[in-house]
């Protein structure tokens, strides 16, 4: 099959959308199927095999930018040959670039697929938007008129976000296909050491409102083992220097006696890290499409704290009600922290059930649904164009 991934940028840095995408057409590639990219511009030796311009866009530039994204400009022709080009289209998010490729792809007659990889509380999170109605709402149903519902086949990356999609009418049909997991070797050092009678807790991923990083600080007022804890965010984004603040003021405070860490590491020395040094793995994130990083920590025998909320779909790997806590609730997510330090035996019986989870999760599997969701879409176009002619 030809495939083509349409993404405003594939090869952008500190993005997981871009990430999931880079991983999903390599793996393809290795299935042996034939995948192009049609994105903007890299500024490294890697480019996509239709290239377009960077967009500017006047005041939320630098904005985009801090989260880690960025968007191309749309190109008539670069678009038209690259659709051209394929079997299959494939629509990595809702924005304008797949807007305009949905109408050359239907002016050739190329059938199109997506991935629903993002929420519309995820671009309002960062100006304070999360909860406003009317914007969320109004977002979703043009992303639905204007980019899903031409599609024939969506994919869903858990039930959470297929059960959202159906109770919006998209009329597609919804393939819960996870985005998948690369299985991958730790390192043979970790980015920090094991200290004795100090207990590690990590949590991963960009900083930013919608990861809601600043509720584990605030649990650390109502931890009784809060001086016993080195707080590790790993990841970056545009909440950083608050997150920095806040730290700083509860060390000033006598709240924490050891300092936060905050790094940007390799998936191999996250590994290690989760292996060597953590105790436990806490994700407070209010709006999440899938949460994989939490599988990559729990695979590895760390006890997760996951906050449950309607947005959030990453609860769905908790074994145990002590493992999730009610999102942006500081005093509950404390109240857990402390059971599962409380007890080293019991946290590390619960450690082993996790051990192995991530194989629910592999690449593998979700690359073999992708192709027969691609596949199927194929076959029901080649029909209905034979009972056509």
């Amino acid at each position: 099959m030809k495939i083509l991934y349409v993404v405003n940028n594939a090869f952008v840095t500190g993005n997981g959308l871009s990430a999931s995408c880079r991983r999903t057409v390599h793996y393809l590639r290795e299935a042996g199927e034939d995948v192009r990219i049609l994105s903007a511009r890299a500024e490294g030796d890697e480019q996509p095999d239709y290239p377009l311009s960077d967009m500017k866009i006047p005041l939320f530039d630098p904005l985009i930018k801090k989260q880690g994204y960025s968007f191309a400009k749309t190109d008539d022709d670069m678009i038209r040959r690259a659709v051209g080009w394929a079997d299959i289209v494939h629509l990595e998010e809702p924005f304008f670039l797949q807007i305009h490729t949905c109408r050359i792809a239907e002016e050739l007659g190329v059938p199109m697929t997506a991935t629903y990889h993002l929420h519309p509380e995820n671009l309002f999170s960062s100006v304070g938007l999360r909860k406003n109605l009317f914007f969320n709402r109004s977002t979703m149903r043009f992303w639905r008129d204007t980019v899903f519902n031409r599609c024939e086949a969506i994919q869903c990356p858990t039930e959470n976000v297929r059960e959202r999609l159906r109770r919006w009418h998209f009329q597609p049909e919804l393939r819960l296909i996870s985005n998948g997991m690369i299985p991958t070797e730790a390192a043979k050092t970790a980015p920090l050491t094991r200290e004795a009678g100090i207990y590690t807790i990590v949590t991963t991923g960009r900083y930013s409102v919608e990861k809601d990083q600043i509720t584990l600080l605030r649990a650390m007022r109502y931890s009784k083992y809060a001086d016993k804890i080195r707080l590790v965010f790993a990841g970056r984004g545009p909440t950083e220097k608050k997150l920095h603040r806040m730290a700083e003021k509860l060390v000033r405070r006598g709240v924490l006696k050891i300092p936060p860490v905050f790094l940007f590491s390799s998936l191999p020395e996250l590994i290690a890290l989760y292996r060597d040094v953590a105790d436990l793995y806490i994700h407070c994130a209010t709006v999440e499409v899938e949460g994989l990083a939490c599988t990559e920590a729990i695979g590895c025998g760390l006890v997760p704290i996951i906050s449950q909320g309607r947005l959030s779909a990453t609860a769905q790997f908790a074994l145990s009600e002590k493992s999730v806590f009610p999102e942006r609730r500081p005093r509950i997510l404390a109240e857990r922290i402390d059971y599962w330090l409380s007890d080293d035996e019991r946290r590390r019986a619960e450690a082993k059930k996790y051990i192995g989870l991530e194989k629910q999760y592999d690449i593998e599997k979700s690359i073999a649904e992708l192709i027969s969701m691609y596949r199927d879409v194929l076959a029901k176009t080649e029909k209905e164009r034979k009972k056509n002619r």
